[in-house]
């Protein structure tokens, strides 16, 4: 290698170096408000709250963050674990195979969603959701809810590369749920499905 290349080389690496965890970061929250953005828009009239969307990006596996809350006016994102449905995931890889809409399929289904209401039921505080599109528009009738479930941790994650599977709800940690309930209340927008 001539010292021309080598200091090309050098230049580059240097380069790359300079893209920071914060401008990352940053790239990532831009993103995400921008398909917040996009949907809202497209549901314009059907989404009273606009203040925060969520986002659950299921292109990646569950032992990552992958519900997006998307605070609209400060630009910032939270993001949390959440689990998929057992019959999106039925070797328990951790990756979500498929969507359905089906009663019975134990799926999640992808789409929006509008948050209707909190609630006490079998998995404690929660909040019922009404899906916007032929994708999940079961919802209700599925009872697809946001729930907390013990089967989503980041100890679990950490142990076993993989978090447990709920029935097609979203279900997130415990201790993440009062932070997750306070942001979305009724009248906000979910938003489902695979974004990279």
């Amino acid at each position: 290698m001539d010292r021309r290349t080598f200091l090309a080389s050098a230049v580059g690496v240097a380069a790359v170096g300079l893209v920071t965890p914060q401008a990352f970061a940053a790239d990532s929250n831009k993103r995400w408000i921008g398909i917040a953005n996009a949907e809202l828009r497209r549901r314009a009239g059907q989404i009273t709250q606009t203040d925060v969307v969520a986002i659950a990006d299921f292109s990646t596996p569950s032992s990552a963050e992958r519900f997006h809350l998307v605070n609209m006016a400060s630009g910032t994102v939270e993001s949390f674990l959440v689990a998929h449905g057992r019959g999106s995931d039925p070797a328990h890889s951790g990756w979500l195979r498929r969507f359905s809409n089906d009663p019975g399929s134990y799926c999640t289904s992808e789409g929006a969603y509008r948050t209707v209401g909190y609630y006490n039921g079998k998995h404690g505080r929660s909040v019922r959701l009404a899906g916007l599109d032929g994708t999940n528009n079961n919802a209700e009738a599925r009872a697809i809810v946001i729930h907390s479930a013990k089967y989503v941790s980041a100890e679990i994650a950490r142990g076993t590369g993989v978090l447990g599977r709920s029935e097609g709800c979203f279900a997130v940690a415990e201790r993440d749920l009062d932070a997750v309930l306070a942001r979305m209340g009724p009248g906000r927008l979910l938003i489902a499905g695979r974004f990279s």
